[in-house]
């Protein structure tokens, strides 16, 4: 049965002025207002970080046996920035302290994270500029359409392998297991099979699964995995990338497990928020030698001399301090990404 207008209307409150919308505004920020959120629990630990996120010691060796013709599929469906850091993934190292105190800082209602003075969200645009993936051109939206199927990991993985043996080993339950896959990868590449764009599509689940959607170790979903295969046929997925992230955002606020696109966040820290711990800025920071931007400075106009001393704000208590006392002048609102991007 349908409602009318007026039916809907009557659930909305009236406009009751500026002083109303204020007091309303002053309650949606406050973090602890919300039932579970880790705001009111400082001590909880909810990024249990190398445990949970441990490095994959296959990548880096399997990646190097890739065929150039392999590698120039991903790069045209747009994964060239996501494979320079699949390449370097083993020497990254995230800082899960900021990482922490930044999703103490989420507001799960409007995917925001909460400043004394502002709110900050993570916007489709730079997320797309900062990983190198395909965008969104405005207007796209009134063409696009989808017709949603159930998912069959199999008919999937079946432009991989059509092996059963490789097919059980590489699904259980509903998740994507990316070890047998890389396996499947490097056992093609050692035979010199010519079976390329089959290598790139495996290749592509693997570095996405790793750099973007990862849910635990060595595993997504089957969701997942059919948003990383449309890359191949032209889809744009950082939409998904932003959405995957947040979700995660919102868990660990909440008090569950983080999972998403670490780096993306980290990338996004090192974009906006400007650390001042030294009078000389042109000095370069090696600590800086290993963070995420290092590996993605290059397309982005960055250095290691642009960002230096992000890392040397440390400590859990620490960054607590500093994000909760952050003013809008040590937040770069548009950065220089995003004139150039």
């Amino acid at each position: 049965m349908k409602r009318s207008y007026s039916a809907f209307a009557e659930d909305i409150p009236p406009y009751s002025g500026p002083k109303a919308a204020r007091e309303s505004f002053a309650d949606l920020k406050q973090l602890s207002a919300i039932p579970g959120h880790i705001y009111t629990r400082p001590r909880l630990q909810i990024l249990p970080g190398q445990r949970r996120f441990s490095k994959v010691p296959w990548m880096v060796p399997m990646l190097k046996l890739l065929p150039p013709t392999s590698i120039g599929h991903l790069k045209e469906w747009g994964l060239s920035t996501v494979f320079v850091l699949a390449k370097n993934y083993n020497k990254l190292v995230h800082v899960w302290e900021s990482v922490m105190a930044m999703a103490e800082l989420l507001h799960p209602q409007t995917n925001s994270f909460v400043f004394p003075e502002f709110e900050a969200t993570i916007l489709l645009e730079e997320l797309e500029i900062m990983l190198g993936l395909p965008c969104y051109q405005r207007g796209e939206e009134l063409t696009i359409s989808y017709t949603v199927e159930q998912i069959n990991s199999w008919s999937i993985l079946a432009y991989i392998t059509t092996k059963k043996n490789d097919l059980y080993s590489m699904t259980s339950g509903l998740h994507v297991h990316l070890l047998p896959i890389a396996q499947w990868i490097t056992s093609q590449c050692k035979r010199k099979t010519t079976n390329y764009t089959a290598i790139a599509k495996a290749a592509a689940i693997c570095i996405c699964g790793v750099i973007l959607f990862l849910e635990s170790d060595g595993a997504i979903s089957f969701g997942n995995l059919s948003i990383i295969d449309s890359i191949s046929e032209g889809m744009k997925i950082g939409q998904a990338v932003l959405d995957f992230l947040y979700a995660g955002l919102t868990s660990a606020a909440l008090g569950g497990p983080f999972y998403g696109s670490v780096i993306a966040l980290e990338l996004w820290m090192g974009m906006h928020i400007q650390f001042r711990t030294t009078e000389d800025l042109t000095t370069e920071c090696k600590t800086m030698l290993n963070h995420p931007l290092a590996y993605v400075g290059g397309r982005l106009h960055m250095s290691t001399r642009t960002w230096c001393n992000t890392a040397q704000v440390k400590g859990i208590q620490v960054w607590r301090k500093y994000l909760r006392s952050l003013t809008v002048a040590d937040f770069d609102m548009r950065p220089r990404f995003m004139l150039l991007g």
